[in-house]
């Protein structure tokens, strides 16, 4: 008798769980927008010509750590994700990170976290300049660029902490902010990546990786105010974008999504997830996660697939997965927010309405 009024209670426990389940975030469809040729590694920085061509960077450990000196690869790709040539970017480390087209002056702008600087890039034929060299040498790790309405650039420095502002034409950067919560000495061993201003231009907005947090920078009249943190608990924040409605879309790297965050900092959207290693050797949908690019109505974002124990660390839930990736993607998916029940619940709800 009594197993079968414990019976009893667990089919309506869970009878009652199921309602939720079905209403667990709508993940969107991810498809694999491109692959890098093969023998190459680890897409990072992305960036779209007024073409329609989506130009992507790669963090290539594997050449960095045999010594090879460069050039760093850059891969170009048409809109249906075929490849239309490989760049090797002259004087480039192969630890390149982000890619962007200033908004003023149209050049390419390329991060060189290896040389610690950020080069001015021909897109057909990678001969490149020194936009600017990052203080700090070795110290450095320049990281993700973004820019202001003048047209300056403000570059993310996720070792030393720094946002750095460098002049719409280049030259030497200043040290815009320095803050101990654009550090980090958590996993993954970078603090201040991804960043962002609002439409009003009043908020800097910045992903700090290692601390699982999104910083708020108030900014008055182009003058920055102190950092504090605005969200925790996204999971290794690493690529950040701003929408018209100052949404802020992020990659979570360590939980292989993307979240999305209205104005107050309220989760609104999870797209994306992580389903498993193709035959070939490609990862489905995204893991590991990091750049962040919006073209029209698509999101475009680089599966480092990166196996952190390689730099000697505690290894996340997916190092073994992306250990055994052998073919490495850009995926895209639909870039809108797709509703979710329970989001506006009206007050005067009754619960078991539903």
């Amino acid at each position: 008798m009594q197993a079968s009024r414990w019976h009893a209670v667990f089919v309506a426990l869970i009878a009652a769980l199921l309602p939720l389940a079905a209403h667990a975030w709508p993940r969107g469809e991810v498809e694999r927008f491109a692959t890098l040729p093969a023998g190459e590694g680890h897409p990072e920085g992305s960036a779209a010509d007024g073409h329609g061509a989506i130009y992507v960077s790669t963090f290539d450990l594997r050449r960095a750590s045999a010594g090879s000196p460069g050039p760093g690869r850059m891969f170009v790709f048409d809109r249906h994700g075929e490849l239309l040539r490989t760049v090797m970017i002259a004087g480039a480390s192969h630890l390149l990170l982000d890619l962007a087209f200033h908004p003023t002056s149209g050049a390419l702008l390329a991060v060189d976290f290896g040389n610690q600087r950020v080069l001015t890039v021909d897109p057909h034929t990678g001969a490149s300049s020194v936009f600017a060299t990052i203080p700090g040498g070795a110290a450095a790790g320049p990281n993700m660029l973004h820019f202001d309405r003048a047209g300056s650039v403000y570059l993310s420095d996720s070792f030393q902490g720094v946002i750095w502002k460098i002049p719409a034409a280049g030259g030497a950067p200043e040290r815009w902010v320095d803050h101990p919560s654009l550090r980090t000495m958590g996993v993954p061993p970078f603090g201040a990546v991804g960043l962002g201003f609002n439409r009003a231009g009043d908020a800097m907005f910045v992903a700090v990786s290692g601390n699982d947090q999104i910083v708020r920078i108030p900014v008055t009249a182009g003058v920055p105010g102190t950092p504090a943190v605005f969200v925790n608990s996204v999971n290794g924040p690493s690529g950040l974008l701003i929408d018209e409605d100052d949404n802020l879309w992020i990659t979570a790297s360590q939980a292989d999504e993307v979240v999305v965050l209205d104005p107050t900092g309220r989760v609104i959207a999870k797209l994306g997830d992580f389903d498993g290693i193709s035959r070939r050797g490609a990862p489905r949908g995204l893991l590991f996660p990091v750049g962040l690019l919006r073209v029209g109505d698509w999101l475009y974002v680089s599966n480092l697939s990166l196996d952190l124990r390689v730099f000697g660390l505690a290894p996340p839930v997916d190092a073994q997965w992306a250990a055994e990736v052998r073919r490495y993607t850009v995926s895209r998916l639909k870039a809108k927010i797709p509703p979710v029940r329970g989001q506006r619940r009206d007050v005067n709800e009754r619960r078991g309405d539903d």
